[in-house]
């Protein structure tokens, strides 16, 4: 039996030129990437972790340095009784000019190369390790036909940088039922950031750190042990921060502050300091209320750690004076059909808020 840590896309020294969120929380979530990478060693440490599994893009090859990489190497060498397996990924390919190449690694790191799919046999613990690194931006090889397990005896584990969720993906696309039909004990895969398992033996860790709000739910790593047809391994939550979407839905008869208060129970205190929140409002609001979603982020700004707000609420509309003024169009004619309808009920009176703002943008654009 092995003790065993499966991580990878960390995409250290990351820009985040793409968030939402602006320069100062990039640069806090860049170094909280870095914390998260360290303390995944250390647990590896104090775990006595047998392997300990790095499935691509570690870092963002734009913008590492030679000295970020050094801090890498420092920090891995510290596990000095834990086996690091690496293999690259799109973000970090092992081409001529890789960072990996620049350095001596010490004697506990293991990377893989980017000819053919290869394997590191540990006898004292009775396993062997298969890997393939990239050496490029995309790749759409066939590494799977390479392999041909010869000691069946012994715990057999493949890392893998692709996309086993889109055969046509450029980015090392394999088939599911040809990877099971390999008889690996585990397969350790990188690429999809978020965390899971394809089958019990089969996983995806995900991205340790979240990097934006398409990347919702826990991260952290898989840990676990690992023996012949025996599989322990589960997620073991690590991230430091969240991102959080959630909807919330309002009405024409609340008042500013109470929609600030209903945005403020979104979640408890704690959690509000500690993430970062996408507030999707909804519904419908007084049209006369000053709805500016700049200002709103601003009032709530010392109560969340990050907000953002999305509008998608629809302001209320004064039937009588719209159908007076409509009463010979489409416009009128509408309302006096949704009239006939139960306007108490909540579907209804949106249906028909919907419907105005639809056709009051077609006669604004006529």
């Amino acid at each position: 039996m092995i003790k065993c840590i499966h991580t990878g896309d960390l995409h250290l020294g990351s820009q985040f030129r793409n968030a939402s969120f602006d320069g100062v929380y990039a640069k806090q979530r860049r170094l909280e990437i870095w914390e998260t990478f360290e303390r995944i060693v250390d647990r590896a440490i104090e775990n006595n972790t047998d392997f300990l599994f790095i499935t691509g893009d570690l870092y963002e090859e734009k913008y590492f340095t030679i000295g970020d990489i050094k801090r890498v190497r420092d920090k891995l060498e510290e596990a000095k009784n834990t086996n690091i397996i690496i293999t690259t990924g799109n973000h970090d390919p092992l081409g001529e000019n890789s960072l990996y190449r620049k350095i001596d690694w010490s004697k506990n790191v293991h990377i893989f190369g980017s000819k053919a799919v290869d394997f590191i046999e540990f006898e004292e613990l009775d396993t062997v390790i298969w890997g393939y690194s990239w050496d490029k931006k995309e790749e759409k090889k066939d590494i799977l036909s390479e392999i041909a397990i010869e000691k069946e005896e012994k715990i057999n584990i493949l890392l893998i940088h692709g996309d086993l969720l889109n055969k046509d993906s450029v980015y090392l696309p394999m088939d599911k039922e040809v990877l099971e039909s390999k008889c690996f004990d585990y397969v350790a895969l990188g690429h999809i950031h978020k965390p899971q398992f394809i089958t019990d033996k089969i996983c995806y860790c995900g991205s340790p750190e979240p990097l934006d709000f398409g990347e919702i739910g826990i991260h952290g790593i898989i840990e676990g042990t690992i023996e012949k047809e025996n599989v322990t391994m589960s997620l073991f939550p690590l991230s430091k921060r969240s991102f959080i979407i959630k909807e919330i839905n309002i009405s024409e008869t609340m008042t500013y502050n109470e929609i600030l208060d209903k945005i403020r129970k979104c979640d408890n205190f704690p959690m509000r300091n500690k993430n970062l929140y996408r507030i999707v409002l909804k519904g419908i609001r007084d049209r006369d209320i000053d709805f500016n979603l700049e200002d709103l982020v601003e009032v709530l700004s010392s109560e969340f750690y990050y907000l953002e707000l999305v509008d998608k609420t629809i302001p209320d509309y004064d039937l009588e004076r719209l159908e007076i003024e409509n009463k010979n169009n489409i416009i009128g004619l509408f309302i006096e059909e949704m009239r006939k309808k139960d306007l108490n009920d909540e579907i209804n009176k949106e249906a028909l808020y919907i419907g105005l703002e639809t056709l009051l943008k077609e006669k604004v654009m006529k």
